[in-house]
This record gives structure tokens, C-alpha cells and sequence, in this order.
């Protein structure tokens, strides 16, 4: 028997003891049910949940949503680690959806309190394709999600095509600071899907080095790496915290 020929078979019967365990899983399984009600935690949640037409599902979401505008109609769900679980358990949720970074602090509690959970991946643009699917399946769209990551990865692709052979300016995105300073930057870096979607927009990330694709700099820091472009991920601070974001720049010549 060939090399190629034993890996097939090898291949094979793994499909067959995979498709077996797979059987035994499905027989035991309660019968899959659409959620009527979902609670997301995270903005991204809400905006794909939007995406896959889940939307009627939803009925709350967190209090940093801005998208779509609908979310002015939904009740809000205040905090992000420390998430009101009083507020959470009164919406009666049989689906609470939220991100990695959220999971360490929520996944135990609510689940105790017997509430179906799902925390998604979403450090990489592969884990936002992903997450998509997982989203779709658990909230009963399936094939939108499906739809949805073909779409969008056409976009990208469009989009990587298009300046493939420009010069590439260097860009320095700044995902949070002091409101109406340039105190306290923090940074999208390598490993963030901010720092792969500069890439494929065709510019430079040129921000230092941090943990789990984010890192923290000083603003002389941010002038002596000599960015060309600067995205500043604003959040829509109002009253004492409300700003001029491109006034709060000229600090620096």
C-alpha cells in the first residue's frame, strides 16, 4: 500500500468514527430552538445579529450599541464586565450573546442562573468570518450568515485588489485616550483585526508591539513614530467629556 493510499484510508475511518460520535451526539441532543429573545453584550454582537436579520430577536442590547439606529428603541443593558445581571434575568433572555473578552467575567454567572450563553471569537478578522457563522446558527439564520461572511469577504477582497500597488501611508490607530486629550493612547497593534483590515486598505500599522493586538503609548511616543495618517476611534463623548477630536490633535504639530 502506497503512502497515499494509507492516508486515505486513514482519513476515511476517522470520517466514519467522527461521523458515528457525531450520531451518538445528535441523538441525545434536545431539539434545536429558535431564540425569541436575545440579549447582546457587545456592539459587534448587535450589528452582526443585525446583519443576519436576527434583528426582531433582539430585545435588549448594551448601553455602548450605536448600530443600526433602531437601537434608540431597544432597552439597554448597562456595563461590559460587570454586566447587571438583575437587569439581564427581568428581560427573561433565552439567549444572552457576547465576546472572548467578556466571557472570563459572565460566562459562569449567567449560566448558573440557567441562561444559554454564547461568548464569540474576536480578536482576527478570521474570528469576526466565524463568529458571524456561530451567531447565525445559534440564533436560527444559518444561511444569512453564510451569506453575509460571502458578502463581506468579497468587500475585503474588492477592497485589497483595488490598492494593491499604491504606496502605502503609515497609520497610527488609536482605539481609546483621556476624552478631549491625547493622554493615556491606546492603540490598535499586530494581532488586532484593526491592524489586518490598515493592511488590507493598503496602509502601514506602525504602532509598537502589545498584548493580544492592543498596546498602550505615550503622545510623544505617537509624534516620534511620525504617523502619515491617524485614525482616532472616537466614542461620541458628550457633556463634560465632549470634544473636537480634530481640535484635540492640533496639540501635536
Amino acid at each position: 500500500m502506497s503512502k497515499a493510499t494509507l492516508v486515505i484510508a486513514l482519513l476515511s475511518m476517522l470520517a466514519l468514527q467522527l461521523a458515528g460520535c457525531r450520531g451518538k451526539q445528535s441523538a441525545q441532543q434536545a431539539p434545536f430552538e429558535k431564540p425569541q429573545r436575545i440579549v447582546s453584550i457587545s456592539p459587534s454582537v448587535t450589528e452582526i445579529l443585525y446583519g443576519i436579520g436576527a434583528w426582531s430577536q433582539v430585545v435588549a442590547v448594551s448601553q455602548f450599541c450605536s448600530f443600526p439606529d433602531d437601537v434608540k428603541n431597544k432597552p439597554r443593558v448597562n456595563g461590559w464586565d460587570k454586566t447587571n445581571l438583575e437587569q439581564v434575568m427581568a428581560l427573561k433572555p433565552d439567549l444572552v450573546i457576547g465576546v472572548d473578552s467578556q466571557e472570563p467575567f459572565l460566562r459562569d454567572k449567567l449560566t448558573g442562573l440557567g441562561v444559554r450563553v454564547l461568548f464569540v471569537k474576536s480578536q482576527t478578522l478570521a474570528d469576526v468570518f466565524t463568529s458571524i457563522e456561530e451567531i447565525g446558527r445559534s440564533s436560527g439564520h444559518e444561511q444569512e450568515a453564510r451569506d453575509l461572511v460571502v458578502k463581506t469577504q468579497g468587500e475585503v477582497d474588492a477592497v485589497r485588489k483595488a490598492v494593491a500597488n499604491r504606496q502605502r501611508p503609515r497609520v497610527l490607530c488609536v482605539v481609546d485616550r483621556v476624552p478631549g486629550t491625547i493622554r493615556e493612547l491606546y492603540t490598535a497593534t499586530h494581532g488586532s483585526y484593526l491592524d489586518e483590515l490598515i493592511s488590507i486598505a493598503g496602509g502601514e500599522s506602525i504602532a509598537p508591539p502589545g498584548e493580544r493586538g492592543y498596546g498602550r503609548i505615550t503622545k510623544e511616543a505617537a509624534l516620534s513614530l511620525n504617523p502619515e495618517v491617524i485614525i482616532d476611534m472616537v466614542q461620541g463623548s458628550k457633556g463634560n467629556f465632549g470634544e473636537d477630536p480634530i481640535a484635540v490633535w492640533r496639540e501635536l504639530a
